[in-house]
């Protein structure tokens, strides 16, 4: 029989709970107005490491990305026993045989972008230096930031709490559990990258299941509000941003009901990754206590459990190390090739063709430029904004911008995480998943614009 929970806690052990959860709010959740653009905290220190390393930062990324290759041949062959010692460093370089493939890519394309060397269609500025220049030196200072002070939201009772106050409302209408609640305000106020992270670490500590973690990270990570301005403002119609991001909402919230009781998602597994550490039900609340006060139970217990600054350190920099190696090479690899295809091959050309009778169907001006970008949005999310900004019809990029922004699932970013994440998600499913996206979302989005304009 389990233990029940103290009704009784210490000022201390309250406070244990409060003040981490507050801070860790303040960063991940909290929009702030920051040089004209809203924004979290996070995404600010982020931005401040990036013009304090400035262009360093490739090839800072460059150097992780090879010495992570370094690390994984090493455990692969000479197998060196301080890595075989450490269970952490084991997991982080001791990986599959398709991930080393992906990491000799991602260090070859990172080495010939920084450099330049080699044909062009790997480095130039629409390939790998758009991973390599962009998006990467992101992706250090965010996830420096969002590993170190991810702690605040996982260990100090935040998510018990939430948990039990909303699974009334995520299980039934999402199929999720109340924790994952945070997840997604984390994701849509703040930005996917850090959605994923945060997800993909509480399935690997056993409180999500698969299929739970599988759906958390393909249908709420989205792009941040500041990234989703400058996709309206790429097709010349910021003065709509309002309109553009209740549609994009709108369509979301549709979209996360919908895919999870369909296959792919609605086949995944509800089992776990290691055994459940979750040993109170956030769902069955124990006879004399209402939801906030077992909620608050919990959340005191696991803050009590957490108050040593060195395992939160700890645990932090494992949090760190483990994106930075775990995730930028798959990103390197996968996303320089899905941008090859997209920049030099008319492929995902092709794969738009049938959606114009779609797009004619629901009378979409210019439909066959429209299908052009619908696709292409697998490889990177700005891309479909970038081409379709020479369509004539204000109506038409404003779907093209807004289905960008829906799709959610691109390879040059949160596809690219997810695959380089713990998360049990393939490149096949992804794909399937991005198609559905564009299709359960594609009409509202047209009613909406026809609605707008």
């Amino acid at each position: 029989m389990e233990k029940p929970l103290r009704k009784t806690r210490s000022t201390g052990d309250l406070l244990a709970f409060i003040i981490p959860s507050l801070i860790g709010i303040f960063f991940f959740m909290l929009p702030i107005s920051y040089q004209g653009e809203i924004t979290i905290p996070i995404a600010v220190l982020s931005g401040w490491l990036q013009d304090l390393l400035g262009d360093s930062l490739p090839a800072i990324m460059t150097v992780i990305i090879v010495l992570t290759l370094i690390g994984t041949l090493l455990i692969k062959s000479v197998r060196p026993e301080f890595l075989n010692r450490n269970h952490f460093l084991k997991a982080l370089f001791d990986v599959p045989t398709v991930w080393l493939i992906a990491r000799i890519l991602g260090a070859i394309f990172a080495v010939m972008t920084l450099f330049q060397l080699g044909p062009e269609a790997v480095w130039s500025p629409n390939t790998g230096g758009l991973l390599l220049n962009d998006l990467l030196p992101i992706l250090f200072s965010v996830f420096l930031f969002a590993g170190l002070f991810l702690p605040l939201l996982l260990n100090f009772g935040l998510l018990e709490l939430f948990g039990t106050l909303m699974a009334k409302i995520m299980r039934p209408i999402f199929t999720l559990p109340g924790r994952s609640s945070i997840d997604t305000l984390t994701s849509w106020l703040g930005d996917g990258t850090i959605g994923v992270l945060l997800t993909s670490k509480q399935y690997e500590e056993g409180y999500y299941t698969r299929r739970e973690a599988a759906v958390i990270g393909t249908t709420f990570s989205v792009v941040s509000i500041t990234f989703s301005l400058v996709v309206i403002s790429q097709v010349d119609l910021a003065h709509m941003f309002v309109p553009f991001y209740l549609t994009v909402t709108l369509a979301g919230v549709v979209a996360a009901v919908i895919l999870p009781r369909i296959p792919p998602l609605s086949r995944k597994q509800d089992t776990y990754y290691v055994e459940q550490n979750n040993d109170y039900s956030e769902e069955n609340i124990p006879d004399g206590y209402t939801p906030f006060s077992w909620g608050m139970a919990q959340a005191v217990e696991k803050a009590s459990s957490n108050k040593s600054f060195k395992d939160f350190f700890l645990a932090g920099i494992r949090n760190i190390l483990d994106m930075w190696m775990g995730v930028a090479p798959i990103v390197m690899a996968l996303g320089t090739l899905a941008l090859i295809v997209a920049e030099y091959t008319p492929v995902f050309q092709w794969l738009g063709m049938p959606f114009i009778p779609l797009l004619e169907l629901m009378q979409v001006p210019e439909a066959k430029a429209a299908s052009e970008t619908l696709i292409v949005g697998f490889a990177d999310m700005f891309l479909p904004s970038v081409i379709g900004a020479d369509i004539a019809s204000p109506m038409t990029r404003f779907i093209v911008a807004s289905v960008s922004v829906t799709q959610l699932i691109y390879m040059s970013e949160v596809g690219g995480l997810l695959l380089g994440s713990k998360i049990p998600v393939s490149f096949g499913e992804l794909f399937i998943i991005f198609l559905q996206r564009t299709l359960v979302t594609l009409p509202i989005i047209v009613l909406a614009a026809y609605m707008i304009f």
